[in-house]
């Protein structure tokens, strides 16, 4: 089996290599990635990529067909991963999470793959905290990082038979260590500021409900995707993942740490305009198709365990929402550097 996994030297592909290297010892793994945050490791004793039978450097947008010969499995992870960066940067969020995971699948598929496994997001329910939604439900995206989800979503749909497999996993908000640790993710502030401060900072007012999946269980979920076949959920499959047990209001998630690290003083921002991005989601039909890859972290022992990696590298940034552990302050970094240009296009010259 050879599996191609695009955008692997982000937050997820450490985890995700590791797992699928232990699911299939014998597959050939290749990663593709244009290489932004791969110096970006954190706590590792080795490069996670040696788990990959190669490491190919390139853009989605602009990517050869031939790199597909003999792939079985297509992992697209490859994405401007979070609102801030696709509200700044519009046009490539909608380029690279939308348009090139399309091009990608049909050219999968011409070539023979046999499944096409997008990482989608729930998030797509943008405003829709008065009941658990379910995949069926409708979707009120409210950032373009949202919106080139569904896009995608939509145009992959018509691509998938029973030949070429399309899974759409909409993951919860991701949570965790990994060894390309991001701290723009919810939890992952919460605890980096408990750690260095003793204090979590919400920049809302609490309120708004997200629910949560750790990075490892991510990789858990497409492992099972890789596999699924179309007797499981159909040729192509939108299905939310995560747990129903992780839905929390940012100020419990607070809680939750407090709990966890003694001693925390929690701010609410009190001149923090409503954040519309509030949304519950049912995880069942996730429970149903996949109950042998279910999540298998707890919300403390996560906590906990990134307590244990930020203390082993000894991380005490008080100010680390200007590091470079937030994935905009790196593209804007590479951007002054005059290594990327605008478009996020490398300058070779």
């Amino acid at each position: 089996m050879k599996i191609l996994i695009t955008g692997n030297l982000g937050y997820v592909g450490p985890g995700l290599v590791g797992q699928l290297r232990e699911s299939y010892p014998d597959a050939e793994l290749i990663g593709f990635d244009t290489g932004f945050f791969a110096h970006c490791l954190t706590n590792t004793p080795f490069l996670p990529e040696t788990k990959l039978n190669n490491q190919l450097f390139g853009d989605v947008r602009n990517f050869n067909p031939e790199i597909l010969n003999g792939v079985d499995s297509i992992v697209y992870l490859a994405a401007i991963s979070n609102d801030p960066m696709g509200n700044r940067f519009e046009e490539v969020t909608m380029d690279i999470n939308y348009k090139s995971a399309v091009k990608m699948a049909q050219a999968g598929k011409d070539k023979g793959v046999k499944s096409f496994v997008f990482a989608s997001s729930c998030s797509v329910y943008g405003e829709a905290d008065d009941f658990a939604k379910v995949e069926t439900d409708m979707l009120n995206p409210l950032t373009a990082y949202a919106r080139s989800k569904i896009a995608a979503e939509q145009d992959l749909e018509p691509l998938a038979s029973k030949d070429f497999v399309v899974t759409c996993l909409r993951f919860a908000t991701a949570c965790g260590f990994s060894n390309r640790l991001r701290l723009d993710l919810v939890v992952n502030d919460f605890v980096a500021g408990a750690v260095t401060s003793k204090r979590i900072d919400i920049l809302s007012d609490g309120t708004p409900w997200r629910p949560l999946i750790n990075v490892l269980d991510m990789a858990r979920a497409i492992d099972w995707a890789v596999l699924r076949g179309p007797e499981n959920g159909g040729n192509f499959l939108a299905v939310n993942t995560g747990s129903n047990e992780w839905n929390y209001q940012v100020k419990e998630l607070a809680k939750v740490v407090s709990g966890v690290i003694d001693g925390c003083e929690v701010t609410v921002n009190p001149d923090a305009l409503p954040d519309k991005r509030s949304y519950m989601v049912n995880f069942d039909l996730f429970q149903k198709l996949a109950p042998n890859h279910q999540p298998v972290f707890q919300l403390k022992t996560t906590i906990k365990n990134l307590v244990e990696n930020l203390t082993e590298m000894g991380f005490d940034d008080v100010n680390f929402r200007k590091s470079l552990l937030i994935r905009l302050n790196v593209i804007s970094n590479l951007i002054q550097q005059n290594h990327l240009d605008n478009n996020l296009n490398w300058n070779r010259k």
